[in-house]
């Protein structure tokens, strides 16, 4: 069976490409009819950031990627489910000391007590001379006596591989094809710390083997340690899992993603009102493509089309404008009813008292111009309390605040008296009749009135406006204009 995995650390919160890969991870399971597992790889406790845990599971269920074996969130508390358990790695430290030990039995690893001081000093020595850096290998021929009288003495160490030191590691990238490393050029790397904890390389490779991974899908970055990977796996005479190494993510600017250069973390996302199938949609494209036309996907979609043979190899672009579009088209899609049940949080989250009002009416007056949920809610703030402007604001053009204040006041006595149904269909049809009976220019009418209804320079028409208001708040607000010019 095809299983898939993603093994984030808890240092942060869930990295829009640290999403990607997830997903790609997850629909690549989902097409083979396999399984995608969540393990959580806390191995270096001094960047660990208490929250993110929850943050990761949270995105994944934001984003509907269903887990289906490692750690789950389930009634919002963090579980563990399947039978390789435990998923999360500082929980595993029995299981890495029983195969690291068979690697120092197998002479494939051992002692290092090189102390820092030493490997400082021999790191300056390599840079002063134009070397690569890297270990020496002093510790890797002491004899077992030496050994053994050192830990006797208590004395700090580390363990590391005895990686080879000539021939070549080939592995076949799913995304890259062929790739080819030589041995000679990587040093021995360290599999267990001081503090007794394994290192990403040691743990990862234990892991996958005892999970039952059989694809690794991960981020290009991870591309140059693998020959380690596969050299361990051979030092245990494990099958070696496929690869697929996605490329970096990119801004506009042909810069890596980072946070000095915008918003990176899918909560900054969830935070501004994107829907989580918009997200989806979007971050599906970025390194993949179906080779046709077709722009709109569902996740249910994507886990039929994917495939890995449509994944380049050139770094993908995180186009902000790409994603406002993708998140509008969802928007405009969806009902009013469901948009304004999406909404309804973000209101709460700015305090807004939405009771008085039919809330399906008020995001329909920005349904078709917001990008976000947070932007119908900005908005369409006006309509829940009144925005304080200028006066001049309510003057159209090359009208004067006299015509202005004469034209309001005209409408206001129009909609007093309006005996139709009121909404915007009904008053779109009355005011525009009423305005060329009176030989009115639309721009001196409809303008003043859509200021004195919003308070705002672009805004829903005054119609649309009125509709929602209700005949009540409309007249309230004119009258206030009429007072104000």
């Amino acid at each position: 069976m095809i299983k898939s995995r993603f093994a984030p650390s808890p240092t942060g919160y869930l990295h829009i490409g640290s999403l990607r890969t997830a997903l790609f991870a997850y629909l690549f399971a989902k097409k083979k009819n396999g399984q995608f597992l969540l393990r959580i790889e806390d191995t270096d406790r001094e960047r660990f950031v208490e929250g993110s845990l929850k943050n990761i599971l949270d995105s994944f269920a934001w984003v509907n990627i269903v887990i289906d074996e490692g750690v789950i969130l389930e009634n919002d508390n963090i579980i563990q489910k399947g039978e390789n358990g435990p998923y999360i790695q500082s929980e595993r430290l029995d299981i890495y000391q029983k195969y690291i030990k068979e690697l120092l039995e197998k002479n494939n690893a051992y002692y290092c007590f090189c102390s820092k001081e030493r490997l400082d000093e021999m790191r300056a020595i390599q840079e002063a001379n134009k070397h690569a850096t890297g270990y020496d290998g002093y510790c890797r021929n002491l004899s077992k006596d030496e050994v053994a009288q050192k830990l006797a003495k208590n004395e700090k160490f580390v363990i590391r591989m005895k990686m080879p030191d000539n021939g070549l590691t080939v592995l076949e990238d799913m995304i890259r094809g062929k790739v080819e490393f030589k041995n000679e050029l990587f040093d021995d790397q360290v599999l267990i710390k001081s503090d007794g904890f394994p290192t990403y390389h040691f743990a990862v490779v234990v892991d996958d083997h005892l999970m039952g991974i059989t694809h690794v899908i991960r981020a290009e970055e991870w591309l140059p340690s693998t020959p380690k990977h596969v050299v361990l796996y051979h030092m245990f005479g494990w099958k070696v899992p496929q690869f697929a190494h996605l490329s970096l993510l990119i801004n506009e600017k042909k810069q890596k993603l980072s946070k000095r250069n915008g918003d990176v973390s899918v909560v900054d996302y969830v935070k501004k009102g994107y829907l989580p199938e918009a997200f989806v949609n979007f971050i599906a494209f970025l390194g993949w493509n179906p080779g046709d036309d077709r722009e709109f996907f569902s996740m249910s979609e994507l886990e039929k089309e994917f495939d890995f043979a449509k994944v380049g190899k050139a770094p993908a672009v995180f186009n902000l404008e790409k994603l406002n579009w993708y998140n509008k088209q969802y928007i405009m899609k969806m009902s009013a009813v469901e948009l304004s049940e999406r909404c309804r949080s973000f209101y709460a989250e700015k305090n807004v008292d939405i009771k008085d009002f039919d809330l399906t009416r008020v995001v329909a007056l920005e349904q078709g111009r917001a990008n976000t949920l947070l932007e119908i809610v900005e908005n369409t703030s006006f309509i829940f309390s009144e925005n304080i402007y200028e006066a001049d604001l309510l003057v159209w053009k090359k009208s004067d605040k006299i015509k202005t204040k004469e034209n309001l006041q005209l409408t206001l006595n129009f909609l007093q008296d309006f005996s139709g149904v009121w909404s915007r269909e009904e008053l779109e049809v009355g005011v525009l009749a009423w305005i060329k009976d009176k030989g009115l220019g639309n721009g001196d009418v409809l303008w003043p009135m859509r200021v004195a209804l919003s308070g705002l320079n672009n805004s829903p028409g005054p119609l649309e406006i009125a509709g929602v208001l209700g005949k009540e708040k409309t007249l309230a607000r004119i009258k206030i204009a009429v007072d104000k010019i």
